[in-house]
């Protein structure tokens, strides 16, 4: 086996760049750390500054009063279902509209795709939208979270390039053994592409979770916000005195700890579920983006 030999700049170029990556990992990843050290830290350590990496007094009462908390635990239910079924609805509508752009058999695919691509370049803004939301009557709903973003152009790129890799021969072959469109698509080209839908999947899932602008336009009633905007709320939050979120009204347990637990609370579902796709992340992406 044949082993490049790097010469002294090519190896001092690869330093440089191991010590900058490193640094921009620190920089993302300390005050994370400071805040989890804070939600599992008391009162007296958090006020006095001792908290930095690790937690002093360690403690779980943050994570108690996030918990126990009515707004919070409803909030996370309506991420979930919005994430959950957002995520399923966008990645079957990505799915179907880019295997039927993909064949050259279907009438005007040109025409759609570059009705797809001109929305990736012209929105109309948020008025109109918000317009639309509310002649439909989606207004104070959950659907009005997830029905406007129901296809992505970029997703549906990625997708519908995936499937022109895909040799013919294969939709050939299965059409003549008597198989019909969608017996090709769910049997044979989806399983061949589960790379790339595991990809948009994790793309359509962090942004229905991560997502609270839309909610503040959309959602009047406070029991159907998303986590995002409780969260939001609860970090905007100065004092007791003016917060209106049920949980800082304790005073056992400092704010400081609590918001942290809020945020750790927040993010740890989709930190939990991002491993399990990571291994098709970069795959999806790559074989998405060449095959054409």
């Amino acid at each position: 086996m044949n082993t490049k030999l790097q010469t002294k700049g090519e190896t001092a170029f690869s330093v440089m760049n191991y010590i900058l990556l490193l640094l921009v990992i620190l920089i993302c990843l300390i005050p994370v750390v400071n805040l989890v050290a804070k939600s599992f830290s008391d009162e007296a350590s958090i006020l006095a500054g001792d908290v930095f990496l690790w937690p002093i007094n360690f403690n779980v009462d943050a994570y108690e009063v996030v918990l126990n908390s009515k707004r919070f635990l409803v909030s996370f239910q309506n991420s979930v279902i919005i994430t959950v079924l957002g995520t399923i609805l966008n990645v079957l509508l990505t799915i179907f509209t880019g295997y039927a752009l993909s064949r050259s058999r279907l009438r005007g695919a040109k025409a759609i795709m570059m009705l797809y691509v001109f929305t990736m370049l012209f929105s109309a803004g948020i008025i109109p939208t918000y317009l639309i939301v509310k002649e439909l009557g989606l207004l104070n709903s959950l659907w009005a979270l997830i029905l406007p973003s129901l296809v992505s152009p970029f997703n549906m790129i990625i997708v519908r390039l995936y499937f022109f890799g895909i040799p013919d021969s294969l939709e050939e072959s299965a059409k003549m053994d008597g198989a019909g469109n969608l017996r090709i698509l769910f049997q044979i080209m989806i399983p061949l592409a589960y790379p790339v839908i595991a990809t948009i999947a994790l793309f359509c899932a962090v942004e229905y979770w991560n997502s609270y602008f839309d909610a503040l336009m959309y959602i009047n009633d406070s029991g159907r916000l998303p986590l995002q905007v409780f969260l939001r709320e609860m970090l905007m939050s100065v004092s007791d005195a003016t917060s209106n979120i049920d949980m800082l009204s304790s005073a056992d347990v400092p704010q400081e700890a609590i918001r942290g637990a809020t945020v750790v609370a927040a993010t740890l579902p989709i930190v939990i579920v991002y491993p399990f796709l990571q291994r098709f992340f970069v795959k999806g992406m790559v074989l998405g983006a060449v095959k054409g």
